[in-house]
This record gives C-alpha cells, structure tokens and sequence, in this order.
C-alpha cells in the first residue's frame, strides 16, 4: 500500500452553515490525534468556521488556509475556501443561504474528489429542501453522487460495528415505493452490495438477507404479490450469480428475533423499513456509506438537527465514526487491489523465470 493511501486525504464538506455539520467538524478534527490517520481538509470558509469555534469554548481548531489542494500540510487541518464574501450564519434557521453555501462546499469537495486530490470524503448533513436550485435538483447527497460520477447505480448503505443495511428506494414517498419495487432494480442494489461487502469491507463470501415489502413476507400472496412475483425471483437469479442471498423474510420479525446478526448485510425495501431498525439497534454510531461509486463518500446517519445548532451541544461521536470508516473502506480498496492485480501478469513472470532457469541449466 502506498504511503498516501496508509495516512489519506480526507475531505469534509461544511452541510448546511446554519446546522451542526461545522460544529461537528471543528469537534471532530480539534483532537490532533487524528491527523496520525489522515490529512483533513475542510471545504468552506475561515468566517464559518470561526463563527462556530468561537462558541465552543476550550474546543479549538487550528488550520492552514490552502489555495491548491495539491500543497496541503500533512500535519494540520487543511482548508480550502469556497467562497470569500460575507455570509450571514443565523444557526437554526432553515434559510436559502444555509442551502447555497453548502452546495458550494459540496460541489468543489466532489470536484476534488474526482480529480483524485482527496481520496475520501465526509459530507455533513444537508437540509434536502433547501438546498435546492437548478444545479442541485436532487433528493440528497446519493442521487447527487451517482449523477457526478455517472455510476450506473449506487446504494445507500447504513454500517456499524454490529450490523450493515442497505436500502433498495431511499427518499420516496411510501405511495410510490411499490413502483420502484422491481426484479431489475433489486438485484442491481444486491450486485452493489455484493461488491461493497468483499472489496470495502473484506468480507469473501458475504451473506445477504433480503426483507419482504409486505407485512409478513406478503404470506405467500395473501398480503399482496410483491414477494411472490418480484423478490422472490430476483433472490433467485442472485444465487444463480453466486451471490449469497436468502429471504424474502418478514422485517418485523426479522429484527425483532436478531436474525439480523446472522448475516453481513441485510437489503430492505424502502427507506424506513431499514433505517428504523439500524438507528434502534446499531451498536455505536452509524454511518451512510455510498456503495457502487469509484470514489468513497460517508455520512453521519443524522440530519442538520437546526433546533441544536448554535448550542454547543451536538455530538460528534457520528462524524469521528464516518470519517474512520472512510479511512478504513479506502484501506480495504487498496488491499483488495493489490490481491487482484492480473494474475496473468504473475504467471507470464513466474513462466518466464522457469524458461530462462531451464536455458541456463542447459
């Protein structure tokens, strides 16, 4: 592995500028010892953060202004100004400048991201209305994702210590999951995570459970036909590519029996089915991984949380966890990398070695 990617550079995008996102960075990267770990670089502004390091008392953060992300100090929080005009912070209100100002943040983070300057990134939680405009028209930072880095398909993948959930719709109306409830789009969600659990999480042959979207796993039609016709088959053409997964089963009785811990991952249906249950029972903080994009994005698993913000008060523990497992997914990747290099190339060397061995001998 190379030296870069044993201590990374990690991005943080600020989330919206009235929320806690720049609170919980300044916590976050203010413990020096992280830096043994990565190179930390704060998309935003001096003034922003300023704002909120003033209220935080005997917490402070010490950085260095960069203009090129290619000349960081590896031995202090880096950051890279977005903007250099004066902003009104009103922390807690849910305002168009708390939207604009973390779009800005978010599009030169992902904008690094691409072009390989960092080789992580944190996104801080971002308000999904109010950031809306013509260049952001999305329902959060996922869709965002797969439309920068035109990934065929992405899933939003909830992990900790003690369990893995992956959903197949994140932010929909419950009138419209069913719709989007379809072989193609299940076993899409299931190949991603397949991938995700052997390459970023080391896992050789993971096993998968998947959760019905009926009460009761439909009941063998009795409850609607989803399972029957729709997830039952796309199970099946799973193990047909050697993916490890089983179900559809009951979600209720899923989690409530810990049938959770026997498996790797577990893939839901909607939203909900799979968040309730990972924010009630994941041991230690959660994180929201982005699987299937060539680049590794985390999240805290909360939101702006405006009726905290300004405070002082927000926990950071989330945000410390999302930027360590970005660390360790960005680890893992070289890992598996470096043991899937083309083994022709080993083999063509190893034959070569034999051939020049024999002529000598000759």
């Amino acid at each position: 592995m190379t030296n870069e990617l044993q201590k990374p550079v990690i991005g943080f995008s600020c989330g919206d500028i009235n929320g806690i996102g720049l609170e919980l960075i300044i916590k976050a990267l203010s413990d020096n010892r992280i830096l043994e770990f990565c190179t930390p670089v704060i998309f935003g502004n001096a003034k922003a953060i300023n704002f909120y390091r003033k209220s935080l008392g005997d917490i402070s953060l010490n950085f260095a202004a960069v203009k090129e992300l290619n000349r960081l100090n590896p031995k202090q929080t880096n950051l890279f100004s977005c903007w250099e005009e004066e902003v009104q912070i009103t922390p807690g209100v849910l305002n168009s400048v708390g939207g604009k100002y973390a779009y800005k943040s978010l599009e030169a983070a992902v904008d690094a991201l691409k072009q390989n300057l960092v080789h992580g990134l944190v996104t801080a939680p971002i308000h999904k209305n109010n950031i809306q405009s013509e260049e952001f028209n999305y329902s959060g930072h996922t869709p965002y994702l797969k439309a920068m880095f035109e990934s065929p398909d992405v899933l939003m993948f909830m992990v900790a210590s003690n369990m893995r959930v992956g959903v197949v719709t994140e932010h929909l109306p419950i009138s419209e999951v069913a719709q989007h409830i379809t072989k193609e789009n299940i076993l899409s969600k299931l190949k991603i995570m397949n991938t995700s659990l052997i390459r970023d999480f080391g896992i050789d042959k993971p096993k998968i459970a998947v959760l019905g979207l009926n009460p009761h796993a439909g009941d063998e039609g009795l409850i609607g036909k989803e399972e029957e016709q729709i997830i039952k088959p796309a199970v099946k053409d799973a193990r047909n590519s050697n993916i490890l997964a089983f179900g559809p089963y009951s979600a209720d009785a899923f989690f409530a029996r810990g049938h959770h811990e026997k498996f790797d991952a577990v893939l839901a249906m909607y939203h909900d089915q799979g968040l309730i249950p990972f924010k009630s029972l994941a041991h230690g903080e959660g994180v929201n991984y982005t699987a299937g994009l060539p680049a590794v994005r985390t999240s805290p698993d909360h939101g702006t949380a405006f009726d905290i913000a300004g405070k002082g008060v927000a926990l950071e523990a989330s945000l410390i966890a999302a930027t360590f497992e970005c660390i360790e997914i960005i680890r893992k990747r070289a890992v598996y990398a470096e043991n899937n290099k083309n083994p022709l190339k080993k083999i063509s060397a190893r034959v070569f070695a034999n051939a020049v061995d024999e002529s000598i001998e000759e």
